[in-house]
């Protein structure tokens, strides 16, 4: 089936949301469940205020969605996939640097 070009903008949009260190952190560290942004602070080492940020980025793009309980709001992955898309780029990072690790020892002797 042809993509149209609208999909593949969509695309790139989603995978620059992937594109930078703290939002991987959050998406990796939601993967064990539910956090609040308290939470979520104390366990990726990010500042409240910066961390909300990425937070508005992440649920804006759709990757994660929001549960209130109280005065409390939960944050979590909006589906299950975007774990795996972790975990496929972390496969191939692992190969790549294996890959050129083993390339730069080759001309050793």
């Amino acid at each position: 089936m042809k993509k149209h070009k609208g999909y593949f903008e969509i695309h790139a949009e989603a995978c620059k949301t992937f594109g930078h260190p703290k939002r991987l952190m959050v998406i990796t560290t939601l993967r064990d469940g539910e956090y609040t942004v308290s939470e979520l602070s104390e366990e990726t080492g990010i500042d409240t205020s910066n961390l909300s940020q990425h937070l508005h980025i992440l649920r804006d793009k759709g990757l994660v969605t929001t549960r209130r309980e109280g005065t409390k709001i939960y944050y979590s992955l909006s589906h299950p996939n975007i774990g795996k898309v972790l975990d496929l780029m972390s496969d191939f990072l692992e190969q790549k640097i294996a890959e050129d690790h083993s390339i730069l020892n080759s001309g050793e002797e």
